[in-house]
């Protein structure tokens, strides 16, 4: 039975073979193109196979181009780096890199040379040069020290070994300690009058700053216990920016304070002004008075007695009178009225 079950099974297996390789057949030979188009096909896709063969040797060539300028600025940007290395070793050009930072800071600040800051500015006696005072609103100043040790830092940062590493950090953080000690000992405040009892250690680069207060995380309450605050490039931006902006408010008070003086002199000028136009308005009131006076004696006295020399036929001329002035001067809190035409003839209704 089992033996009979396999052949039924097989033979199964064998029809839908079969059918299934017919229907293939049966469906390649319709979708199979002719001989002529095959050639066009392949010849086209080893066209296109030669033209991407031709496009991966230009982009590699181009690659190998790259690389090498690659490798050639990289070579130049080592030799560089380890140059200011070097550089930074020597303290004259640690400090002048200091400098540097510390004018650039200054100047995003908005602070202006000469009248809100100044620098290397010698102090009792000259024994003492501070690299910045910040002069303040109210005739305060306050020291800014740009020179920090840089030695065990760069140490840190040109090896990749861990242990050297950690041990040129701690040095770091001795050293940065160190110019602490002797940043306080200075007392600059004692050189300069109405200075507040602190100096600014400013650190030029923040990750200098960050490595030193992650090694000795009592760094900043040690440097603040000895008068002295320790100010990466962001934090001296921030106070320079609050002493710029007491800048511009002592500015506008100082501007007020002028409106102010120049409101009260142009108000006593225009008293001064209103009295001496009182006075030329009496005057000319008087001489009204007087011309219309003289106007009546000559018009009672004087041509009375002359239009007689008609009478005798004498001339044939007429005499006329001079007409009174009637128009009043206005004084300067009164209304325009229709008599200030005479005097004032802009007033005249249009």
């Amino acid at each position: 039975m089992d033996t009979w079950t396999t052949l039924a099974v097989l033979l199964a297996g064998l029809l839908v073979g079969g059918a299934v390789g017919a229907a293939l057949g049966w469906f390649g030979a319709r979708s199979r193109p002719s001989a002529a188009a095959g050639l066009v096909e392949q010849a086209e896709v080893m066209q296109g196979l030669d033209r991407l063969s031709d496009q991966l040797i230009e982009i590699d060539r181009e690659r190998a181009s790259w690389q090498g300028e690659f490798r050639h600025h990289l070579t130049e940007l080592q030799q560089e780096t380890r140059g200011l290395t070097t550089a930074l070793r020597r303290p004259q050009v640690r400090g002048r890199w200091g400098e540097l930072h510390l004018r650039r800071a200054v100047e995003l600040a908005g602070l202006v040379d000469r009248c809100d800051f100044t620098e290397q500015l010698r102090v009792a006696g000259g024994s003492l040069r501070p690299d910045l005072v910040v002069h303040l609103v109210g005739g305060r100043q306050v020291v800014v020290d740009a020179k920090v040790p840089l030695d065990a830092y760069l140490d840190a940062t040109t090896t990749d070994d861990r242990a050297r590493r950690d041990d040129a950090l701690t040095r770091h953080a001795r050293q940065l300690r160190q110019h602490v000690d002797a940043l306080s000992s200075k007392a600059y405040w004692r050189a300069l009058p109405e200075t507040p009892e602190f100096v600014v250690l400013f650190v030029p680069a923040e990750s200098c700053l960050a490595v030193a207060l992650e090694t000795d995380r009592d760094l900043i309450e040690y440097a603040a216990e000895r008068q002295v605050v320790l100010a990466s490039p962001t934090t001296l931006i921030a106070l320079l920016r609050t002493v710029a902006h007491g800048w511009r408010h002592e500015a506008l008070a100082d501007q007020a304070r002028e409106i102010h003086r120049l409101g009260r002199d142009l108000h006593d000028r225009l008293a001064t002004l209103s009295g001496h136009l009182d006075g030329v308005g009496r005057s000319l009131t008087a001489a009204v008075g007087h011309y219309n006076s003289a106007i009546g004696s000559l018009e009672s006295r004087v041509l009375v007695s002359a239009r007689r020399f008609r009478d005798l036929a004498v001339t044939d001329a007429d005499l006329e009178s001079p007409r009174q002035v009637e128009a009043g001067v206005r004084s300067l809190g009164a209304p325009p009225t229709d008599d200030d035409d005479v005097l004032l003839p802009w007033t005249r209704a249009r």
